[in-house]
């Protein structure tokens, strides 16, 4: 998994897993879902992350739990 921060665009994409995409889906208002030709989700799109009030500055990746 990977999350990017576009400056230049303003979006930030989380990807789940590497996959060639076929369809996107604007599920609400900057939020969108891309999606391989079997219907596997592969990245979530936020569009205007900045106007999102999002903390670009301070991402970070927190596991809970056991493994497996």
């Amino acid at each position: 998994m990977r999350v990017v921060y576009d400056r230049e665009t303003d979006t930030l994409t989380i990807k789940l897993r590497e996959g060639e995409y076929a369809e996107s889906d604007e599920v609400q208002p900057g939020i969108v879902f891309d999606y391989d030709r079997r219907g596997a989700l592969l990245a979530i799109e936020i569009l205007y992350a900045s106007r999102q009030k999002l903390d670009l500055d301070t991402l970070r990746l927190e596991m809970v739990g056991q493994k497996g």
